[in-house]
């Protein structure tokens, strides 16, 4: 019980430091001074002068998003110190998207509402719908958004100069999570969590090797350069997870990516219910946690350093007590950094095992050949190339 009970303070003895290291690097874009800007020289010709605000294209794909395409655009709409067009992507929505958006761009000539062509075979709806918004697009930085996410009037602005100053090709915002039912409060922190105890930022900004790659598939900003020159969408076409798998395709392809808190720029609802808390994220487990050679990695690990030491608490309290204190110490802290439920972070435990109960479950729906997919559409992967994707 002893050995078991030190095993698994040395499971959480990694986390907790690597989390404290990584919240002083995981800052927010620099802010603009005396109410200005300093425009990215990267983004200028050789000699040129520097603009008084960034061209930027705000690229929204949109399936079904009623709900919160209006306030989504509103915010963009509402931005300050750029040159902005928002253009966003009907993916052949069902519902009131299109008439929404189509009645905000008759008052306001910088939104335009596009039709999505029939998907590809081959192709995630998502990476299809950025991709081809990424050919309508006519300014030099590029901002894909989420349509469940909101912008604070300085984000776009203070975004570009971090984008600029960062040397990325690739640069990721972390929004504030919103949360409302119980099983959004203990799993949707965990993203935040998981980044920061376990992706070491210092190596990841030093070196550009593609197992570094990470940022938030909520909110990208690239130059266009950079973007045709990584392959843009096309690189992961077939990709649920571009969270992930965008940031390190631009990383095989030479460039560097970086990521920053976007606490106070930024708000997103994932989701709604916990179905779609629970499907949402096992959509995107195959290709993170629960890739083939990973989970049992991650089982062994979060099980021993998040969950264990409580259970060991009575048999050997000394040892396990310190485990427990690593434990809630970053959990606690980025519950009050990042403005996350007080209680999802209480019950920290139960929302790893919740976390591994979803890897598992996609695990096996692998196994048993169960298509992944979101709103209505299978992983590319795993359907038919004959059968319609424009649906």
């Amino acid at each position: 019980m002893i050995v078991l009970a030190w095993v698994c303070l040395g499971c959480a003895v990694v986390p907790a430091a690597l989390y404290f290291r990584n919240v002083f690097l995981f800052r927010e874009p620099p802010v603009l001074a005396s109410g200005g800007r300093e425009p990215p020289e990267s983004f200028l010709p050789r000699g040129a002068h520097a603009p008084r605000s960034p061209g930027i294209s705000v690229l929204i794909p949109a399936r079904n998003e009623e709900l919160g395409i209006a306030a989504c655009l509103e915010s963009v709409l509402a931005s300050r110190g750029v040159d902005l067009e928002v253009i966003v992507l009907d993916d052949h929505s069902t519902d009131r998207t299109a008439g929404i958006v189509r009645e905000m761009a008759a008052k306001d000539s910088r939104l335009r509402l596009e039709p999505a062509p029939p998907l590809p075979d081959g192709w995630c709806g998502k990476q299809a719908a950025c991709f081809a918004l990424s050919k309508l697009a006519t300014r030099d930085v590029l901002a894909f958004l989420d349509a469940d996410v909101r912008l604070a009037p300085d984000a776009l602005d203070r975004m570009a100069l971090f984008l600029g100053r960062s040397g990325a090709g690739l640069v990721s915002g972390f929004p504030r999570q919103e949360t409302g039912t119980l099983l959004e409060k203990l799993l949707i922190p965990l993203i935040h969590w998981l980044l920061l105890c376990w992706l070491p930022l210092g190596s990841m900004r030093r070196l550009r090797w593609s197992v570094f790659g990470a940022g938030c598939g909520q909110w990208f900003m690239t130059t266009r350069a950079a973007y045709d020159a990584a392959g843009g969408h096309a690189a992961v076409r077939a990709s649920l997870h571009d969270g992930l798998t965008l940031p390190r395709a631009y990383r095989r392809a030479g460039f560097h990516t970086d990521l920053c808190d976007a606490t106070d720029l930024a708000t997103c609802r994932m989701y709604r219910s916990a179905g779609a808390v629970w499907f949402g994220l096992a959509k995107n487990a195959r290709e993170g946690m629960a890739a083939t050679g990973q989970i049992g990695f991650w089982t062994v690990v979060l099980l021993c350093g998040q969950v264990l030491p409580f259970a060991l608490l009575a048999a050997v309290d000394v040892v396990a007590g310190v485990a427990v204190l690593l434990v809630y110490a970053p959990r606690l802290h980025a519950a009050w950094r990042f403005r996350q439920s007080p209680l999802g972070a209480v019950l920290h435990p139960v929302g790893v095992l919740l976390l591994l109960a979803v890897q598992w479950y996609a695990v096996l729906c692998a196994v048993l050949g169960k298509p992944a997919g979101w709103k209505g559409r299978p992983h590319p992967r795993l359907s038919s190339v004959s059968s319609p994707r424009s649906t």
